[in-house]
């Protein structure tokens, strides 16, 4: 019976008034999301009302802590995401402004797995970082503290590159041996272009390859 109702009302045409156009007043309405995404980060960071959060661009917004301790807490403790999508970070800097700030890499832990028992050490960890782009810290630690697994380097990985998924190592024979990344606190990316900001779903080249009716292999 309930099917029924749904079906005769789904076959109806719209009246003159169902046609109307419902118009929702933009008064208060962005107040109220930029109070929701601020009391968000605060909860998120641990902090009060003491954190200024100022819009200063579009989706471009200037956090001003209290102590330098709170901003290296909130810088190094990334990355931090906000309704699925990353949120990058940037040192004010003498000269910086809304039009020449760049938002281009994002601060990764990545572990570096399959390396011979030889190679893993801090200065090849370092090596390997470096081809990912700039490396920020590396993480040190004795052979007598246990079997390393894997090494561990801190990058700036770039946001318009796709995501590495290993690479080449050339020991002091010439033999390669390919070595695997594993990314710690990876935001949401595409399994497809690899790309940071979206997943598969969102992927315009993954849609206008399916779409082809070309078969893909991830």
């Amino acid at each position: 019976m309930a099917k029924d109702v749904i079906d005769s009302l789904e076959n109806m045409k719209l009246t003159s008034e169902e046609e109307e156009v419902i118009a929702l007043p933009d008064e208060g309405r962005k107040e109220e999301i930029e109070k929701v995404v601020q009391d968000t980060l605060r909860r998120a960071w641990g902090m009060d009302e003491g954190m200024h959060i100022v819009e200063v661009g579009s989706n471009l917004f200037q956090f001003k802590f209290k102590t330098e301790f709170e901003l290296e807490r909130v810088f190094e403790g990334g990355p931090w995401t906000f309704d699925n999508q990353v949120l990058l970070l940037r040192k004010w800097q003498l000269g910086m402004t809304a039009k020449n700030v760049r938002f281009d890499s994002i601060s990764l832990w990545v572990q570096i797995w399959d390396a011979s028992f030889d190679m893993v050490s801090p200065t090849v960890a370092a090596e390997i970082g470096s081809c990912m782009r700039v490396v920020e810290e590396v993480e040190k630690r004795h052979r007598q503290d246990g079997q390393n697994l894997f090494m561990r380097v801190k990058a700036a990985i770039p946001v318009a590159k796709p995501v590495r998924q290993g690479g080449f190592l050339a020991g002091l024979d010439g033999q390669k041996m390919m070595t695997t990344f594993k990314y710690e606190r990876l935001p949401m990316f595409c399994h497809y272009c690899g790309l940071l900001g979206h997943d598969i779903k969102h992927c315009a080249n993954y849609f206008m390859l399916t779409k082809s009716g070309k078969e893909v292999q991830l």
